[in-house]
């Protein structure tokens, strides 16, 4: 879209009158934007018409930044043009204060989770399973609780919810420190469950708040990334810990849990002050940058007429169970099997290349495969914003993970399976961002995003659920059941991958040849504002 700067606005939004909308090729009625353009008042843009596959038109008046941005206005027309032409620099610079205010305050919510030294031993983990009881009950949390957070986080609004998550889970991890038996601990994990299960689906959605649809698997990442980086120095965190010296009852795992909660409830504190709920609610943008903010993503929405939709539970129910979010639920589900096997598999891996070594050295030598794949999980990502593809990469990326739990299953030898890990990794922690995001931009509204974000997630969490029992003790150390297992995930989440980019695919197609043109009939702004993703004019982003 060519624009003319406006020397009155410094960010130069440049706007089309929401209503009425305006496309010569389209036909639809002029009204009094006829005469306006007559008048030189609008500037007639050329544009390309998605619907149609021609040019057409549109047109471009300088106005006040708020005009797109309020409520019951639209920042699309009934055919999926967008309304607003903003300009790159601006758009820009807003983008990098979100990044600055914004992602730094959810990435530290991130709390690392590994298998503590001399937990088995302290609670009395004599059965054969105790340890994948012990493992699973938080997961046992996350899968009853998924569905339930992101609507309480919609209620609530996530600039209190995940704060107030982020607390309750610090007073937990501090109770954790003092517990004294098996029991005591799987009931106080559980807790934990309840307390971690909303902080991710719930900054995933935040995220969706702020950003176009095609940044968000980005900024997603860079709070992700935590996780990788979480089980480095985690590891050298736990490896240091484990040689403070004992006070009361405080010592070796129970030093982690101890000092992991203080640092969480600080940092839950904090986030009150720091976190803002939406746009129109952050006193660190100005009323031009709110406008521009707002009215960028909406215009990426279809129909809609607010950033931030009333929570409607229909609306919700249907972000949650159509076929993109439960696909994607299922692609988060093999990932995350795939994710926590490692996790569970790698110190097992070190321990048999080196045997003699004590649990601090373990801890040190888990470090170098997290380190690396830190990289490859922000690279996908950052090729799936600039290139707006998110099924090309993901395609490309499950066959490394194939390859490395081949080599797991066909090989003895502990460097090899080592070397494996780097592999495993480096794809399976890209795709964790990119699940969810293909979820939640495959959406028209904020509520339906919160209901897609949920059904993805209670997939992932159930594939956290499963890997807790895919690597057994009868099995040490080559595990093959469970590295067989998630050979398969890996195979499932390509053949899932394809089917869903084909699937998306086929149905762009047949809106492109205006096979759903029909639905708009009789329908008022409203109405239409309710059409989510049958709305002719909507496009899945693959």
């Amino acid at each position: 879209m060519m624009s003319m700067r406006c020397p009155q606005i410094p960010l130069a939004l440049y706007l089309i009158p929401a209503r009425p909308s305006t496309c010569w090729t389209c036909h639809l009625k002029l009204g009094s934007t006829l005469g306006a353009l007559q008048s030189g008042q609008l500037e007639k843009k050329p544009m390309s018409s998605p619907r149609l596959g021609r040019r057409s038109c549109n047109f471009t008046k300088v106005s006040e930044l708020d005009s797109i941005a309020l409520e019951g206005h639209a920042a699309a027309d009934t055919h999926g043009h967008s309304l607003i032409a903003i300009n790159e620099k601006a758009e820009a610079a807003l983008r990098w204060k979100l990044d600055l205010h914004i992602l730094p305050v959810v990435a530290i919510h991130y709390l690392l989770c590994a298998r503590l030294a001399g937990l088995e031993a302290d609670l009395n983990m004599t059965g054969t399973y105790d340890y994948n009881v012990f493992l699973s009950s938080i997961y046992m949390a996350f899968v009853s609780f998924s569905l339930l957070s992101n609507y309480l986080c919609k209620i609530v609004g996530p600039a209190t919810f995940i704060p107030v998550l982020s607390l309750l889970f610090g007073l937990f991890s501090l109770a954790m420190a003092f517990v004294q038996t098996f029991r005591a601990g799987v009931a106080m994990r559980f807790l934990l469950g309840m307390a971690e299960v909303g902080c991710f689906p719930g900054i995933a959605y935040y995220l969706s708040r702020w950003y176009r649809k095609d940044e968000l698997g980005f900024r997603l990442a860079m709070y992700v990334v935590c996780t990788p980086l979480a089980g480095a120095f985690g590891g050298l965190l736990a490896s240091g810990l484990l040689r403070v010296p004992s006070f009361g009852p405080i010592h070796t795992w129970r030093m982690i849990f101890f000092a992991e909660g203080l640092l969480t409830i600080v940092i839950a504190a904090g986030s009150f002050f720091f976190l803002a709920d939406r746009p129109e609610t952050a006193n660190w943008l100005t009323a031009e940058e709110k406008a521009l903010c707002a009215a960028r993503t909406k215009s990426e929405n279809v129909g809609a007429l607010v950033v931030v939709d009333e929570l409607k539970s229909k609306v919700f129910f249907e972000g949650m169970f159509n076929l993109t979010s439960i696909l994607g639920g299922l692609l988060f589900m093999c990932d995350n099997l795939i994710v926590q096997g490692l996790g569970f598999y790698l110190p097992s891996i070190v321990q048999e290349i080196f045997p003699g070594m004590s649990t601090v050295s373990h801890q040190i030598r888990t470090v170098p495969p997290y380190l690396v794949v830190v990289s490859t999980a922000i690279l996908l990502p950052y090729l799936s914003w600039k290139t707006k593809k998110r099924a090309l990469w993901m395609s490309l990326t499950a066959p490394v993970m194939i390859v490395g739990y081949a080599l797991f299953v066909v090989s003895d030898d502990a460097t090899v399976r080592y070397g494996a890990c780097f592999l495993i990794a480096s794809g399976c922690f890209a795709l964790v961002s990119s699940c969810n995001t293909w979820s939640a931009i495959n959406t028209t509204s904020d509520t339906a995003r919160a209901g897609a974000i949920s059904m993805t997630v209670l997939g992932g969490n159930l594939g956290g659920l499963l890997s807790t029992w895919t690597y057994l003790p009868q099995y040490v150390p080559h595990q093959l059941p469970g590295n067989i297992i998630n050979l398969g995930a890996s195979c499932l989440l390509l053949i899932l991958t394809l089917v869903l980019w084909g699937w998306q695919h086929r149905q762009n197609t047949l809106r492109n040849r205006g096979h759903m043109d029909h639905i708009l009939d009789g329908k008022s702004p409203e109405e239409i504002a309710m059409l989510g993703t049958r709305h002719p004019a909507f496009r899945y982003r693959q």
